[in-house]
């Protein structure tokens, strides 16, 4: 039995105490490892730096030694042990849906952060026993007796995280004859009907779209914030989402990223979860699990995910075609798409896929690879007369792989849809997975093909249509340049990303940028006062002698003159 007693002695230091018991010791080293990293974020975390202090004790409550062999491998001298009791601390101070969080309102646990696998005992049960106050609730996928989960391996164990609280509310919805689970934890007064509603529709549609449930109850566990906030993270029997602020989650846009967000964790119990590429199956906790998927695993679920709200009428046509405008916005601004695939980004998500990094240097497997689903999804129905969909991909992708417990390689994903599609599509998979591009053409021609109008219209902002450069500011502050367009009169100009933008001509800015902007447009030149690495410069700043434009708004409509061809093609599209 693996046993792991967790409390806290002073819940407002955010640090939590936890007991590992290890029973029946038979080797004279027993061997303790911590995670490198969570799955659901392909970067490394390195949790160990948040654990303050390990010690290690026999069945006498003798101290025994150890040695630290890696950053986060700790071996211990357990030689005549019958047991073995190892207490450390660790710092849970970030809240969000992947991490841990513990101060004196509740405790958040994901246990990939900090409980410790004991090496060649991963398949033995394991238990999890909370010391909390008498009123608070407990939610999570684990069964749970008189305080203490129960995990039947560490893999479970891992991928089923906790919320003890007092302020937890709890619903529930059944489709299927599968239960799913509402947990609110936070500041809110959700709205128990519209949620149901909702919630009950898009699960149903994706239970349609899969043909079965592969796990027999699920649980959404959110986490409301008092403040703006938006993050997910999937697993088997649940996901977390952290969603703010508390006061505007029935309504708005607040809701519809509630159910934005929810949908897509709910389609990854699928996609990823079961269905997972080989490097990832089973998962290694120690280093990096690279791969060149991550258009399929993150961006066929971030497809999905919003699809899957407009299929279900969750979502009105004006709502859908906003996500997709959000998504091509982020692709057609993005000019890191000139330089890196998408099956590159997926690989190096590992270096840099959560930052900005440098540049015109990188993609999104997120964005990029929805735009890829979509494109295959619409290639897909023209190839087949709208017969077969990029859905009979996902199924086939279940049912050969997921359920029969094996890892797809990127050649399954062409196989298949060229399987699906009776048609060889190496060529797409060339091109625009694995080729740096564009992908203007293609989609224009997918839009066409299901009767929408995809415009480019100019975008608002002086500073981003004309001159070419985007910026952040305030009424405090300056105007901090975040993306400069390569060649663009700004480019030209010498202005570049996280330069501040002080003055024009002469005018000192307080979030009013494209403002004076707009106001001297017709000027033949414009003086930037920049603030560059704390080295004030002067710059002179013309408008484009062609007329060119730059970073437009991606905008989509029906097609009032879509043939009868073109409404067949998109009601079969909108099938699934």
């Amino acid at each position: 039995m693996i046993h792991y007693l967790f409390y806290q002695k002073n819940p407002a230091s955010h640090y939590v105490y936890i007991d590992l018991t290890i029973d029946d010791i038979s080797n004279d080293v027993t061997e303790l490892a911590l995670a490198a990293w969570r799955p659901g974020r392909y970067e490394l975390g390195n949790f160990s730096k948040n654990i303050k202090r390990v010690d290690a004790f026999n069945e006498n409550n003798e101290a025994l030694s150890y040695t630290k062999t890696t950053k986060d491998v700790w071996q211990i001298n357990t030689k005549n042990c019958k047991q073995l009791k190892v207490t450390y601390s660790y710092y849970a101070a970030e809240l969000n849906a992947g991490a841990c969080f513990a101060d004196t309102q509740q405790l958040y646990i994901n246990p990939v952060h900090c409980c410790m696998q004991v090496v060649g005992k991963a398949l033995e049960e394991h238990s999890v026993e909370l010391q909390i106050p008498q009123n608070y609730k407990i939610a999570t996928s684990l069964p749970v007796t008189k305080n203490t989960l129960v995990a039947q391996n560490y893999e479970e164990l891992v991928d089923s995280p906790f919320i003890a609280s007092a302020d937890i509310q709890t619903f529930s919805y059944i489709v299927n004859q599968t239960t799913f689970y509402l947990h609110f934890n936070g500041i809110c007064k959700p709205n128990l009907k519209l949620y149901t509603k909702n919630f009950s529709a898009f699960t149903q549609k994706m239970i349609d779209f899969w043909g079965d449930c592969p796990v027999n109850e699920y649980h959404f566990l959110f986490q409301i914030l008092t403040h703006k906030f938006y993050h997910g993270v999937e697993h088997q029997k649940n996901t977390v989402v952290a969603i703010g602020p508390g006061y505007a989650i029935n309504s708005n846009d607040t809701y519809e990223d509630v159910l934005g967000v929810s949908c897509h964790e709910l389609f990854h119990c699928w996609n990823i979860k079961f269905i997972r590429p080989i490097e990832m199956l089973p998962y290694n906790y120690s280093k990096e699990n690279y791969a060149r998927t991550g258009y399929v695993y993150e961006g066929f679920t971030t497809y999905y995910g919003d699809k899957l709200l407009f299929s279900s009428s969750v979502f009105s046509l004006e709502q859908y075609f906003k996500t997709i405008e959000e998504r091509l916005t982020k692709h057609f601004h993005n000019y890191g798409r000139y330089n890196l695939s998408v099956a590159d980004s997926s690989w190096d998500n590992w270096l840099d896929g959560y930052v900005p990094g440098v540049p015109y240097r990188k993609t999104s497997i997120y964005d990029e690879g929805s735009l890829i689903a979509f494109m295959l999804d619409v290639k897909i129905l023209e190839a087949t007369q709208n017969k077969k969909s990029l859905r009979d991909v996902c199924v086939l992708l279940y049912q050969r792989f997921g359920k029969q417990h094996k890892g797809y390689a990127e050649q399954d994903i062409i196989n298949l849809v060229s399987e699906v599609a009776e048609k060889d599509f190496t060529a797409f998979f060339t091109d625009y997975v694995y080729t740096p591009n564009d992908y203007e053409k293609p989609l224009q021609q997918c839009f066409n093909y299901l009767g929408i109008e995809f415009s480019k219209d100019n975008n608002p902002h002086t500073a981003d249509n004309c001159f070419g450069f985007k910026v952040t500011s305030d009424l405090h502050h300056s105007a901090k340049v975040t993306s400069v367009a390569p060649y663009s009169p700004a480019w030209k100009a010498g202005l570049f990303a996280n330069d501040e933008i002080i003055a024009i001509n002469t005018i000192l800015l307080k979030d009013n940028c494209n403002n004076w902007l707009h106001y001297f447009i017709d000027d033949a030149e414009i003086t930037l006062t920049v603030n560059s690495n704390g080295q004030l410069k002067t710059l002179i700043l013309q408008k484009d002698k062609k007329g060119t434009t730059y970073f437009f708004n991606p905008k989509l409509k029906l097609n009032p003159n879509a043939t009868a061809q073109n409404k067949l093609a998109f009601d079969k599209w909108n099938e699934f």
